[in-house]
């Protein structure tokens, strides 16, 4: 009888995603600030992939891997929040065994490509404000797309053997995930085995992929502050610093929270499952939102393209945008109602 329930639930049809196990009673609310953060993400991705393949101007190396890392963000929030809100409006909780490893599997995998595209940004600032002029022959298109190719080939083999693992392993305990989504994590905690092999490679993987990134990103920035703090004029450090800051403050958005939550579901027994399933969720959701709205504003070429789209599109758009004290936010916001309603907001 043991034998035969043992097997049960060996290699099961589906897993029974629970959502946010303790704030069930708030699913609905809760899904309210996901979804206009999954939207604004979705909008705010593409108005800058769009930007950029518009505009000849833009087509150079930061650009380039800013349009990576929107790919990037656009699959890493896609990957998840579907399921999830799904869960939270319909009560749809089971995934398929297969779905919810491929959905693992992209999840971390972009996770890990995302990491890899910071540090390429960061390589990119390094060169262009501490070696100017050799920045175009260091920086060529074809070193940027091998640059691209390495980071997506690490992210696929850096995780491949946590999704071969997960997916043989023997679960036999139960088929329900407290979490959201299928987290590496909490998929291998089902398994009746030795599941040490998964959380010392996970282990491996956080501190050789996204650690070494942070030193890399760290190593750069010492440098590039170095070539700043060595400028003549205070309005001339002040000026390239700035260059790099909307860079740096997207770093600290992805890092932050995602060193704070692997650390915290490892080590961190005593924090409530339900902040552990929340936290999980920030720091996959909020960077995709905020990336395109930090690059956008605080990048004057974007900023500049907006603009010419929008007095484009008619008086009405003209009335709102071309005084002289417009506001980069109000750009960034018009120019999102003009996606979404652009024969209302079209001067006929």
């Amino acid at each position: 009888m043991s034998d035969s329930n043992r097997t049960h639930f060996t290699n099961p049809s589906t897993f029974i995603l629970l959502g946010i196990p303790g704030l069930e009673v708030a699913h609905v609310w809760i899904s309210i600030p996901f979804c206009a953060i999954y939207v604004i993400a979705i909008l705010g991705n593409f108005t800058i992939l769009f930007i950029v393949k518009t505009e000849p101007r833009l087509h150079g190396p930061m650009y380039y891997f800013l349009c990576m890392l929107a790919v990037t963000d656009l699959v890493l929030s896609t990957s998840i929040l579907p399921k999830t809100l799904s869960i939270f409006w319909f009560n749809s909780r089971e995934i398929d065994f297969s779905a919810c490893l491929t959905q693992m599997f992209f999840l971390h995998c972009f996770l890990v490509m995302e990491s890899g595209i910071f540090m390429a940004m960061g390589l990119d600032r390094y060169v262009a404000i501490c070696h100017p002029l050799r920045h175009s022959a260091i920086l060529t298109n074809s070193m940027v797309a091998k640059i691209g190719v390495i980071v997506v080939l690490r992210g696929g083999i850096l995780i491949l053997p946590s999704f071969l693992l997960a997916s043989q392993w023997p679960y036999c305990r139960t088929n329900i995930i407290p979490h959201t989504h299928c987290e590496h994590m909490a998929v291998v905690k089902l398994a009746c085995a030795d599941t040490r092999v998964s959380s010392y490679y996970g282990l491996f993987v956080l501190f050789c992929a996204m650690g070494l990134d942070v030193i890399f990103i760290a190593m750069s920035y010492i440098q590039i502050l170095r070539a700043i703090f060595s400028l003549p004029t205070k309005d001339a450090r002040l000026k390239t610093f700035g260059t790099c800051g909307s860079h740096l403050f997207a770093i600290l958005a992805f890092y932050i929270p995602a060193l704070f939550s692997f650390l915290t579901y490892r080590f961190g027994h005593n924090v409530p499952l339900h902040f552990h399933v929340l936290t999980a969720n920030v720091y996959l959701l909020v960077p995709p939102m905020i990336n395109p709205i930090i690059y956008g504003v605080r990048t004057k070429q974007i900023r500049d393209r907006l603009l010419r789209i929008i007095t484009h599109k008619g008086t009405t758009f003209y009335s709102c945008c071309s005084g002289s004290q417009t506001s980069s936010v109000q750009i960034w916001v018009v120019s999102w109602c003009w996606a979404l309603f652009p024969e209302s907001l079209t001067d006929q």
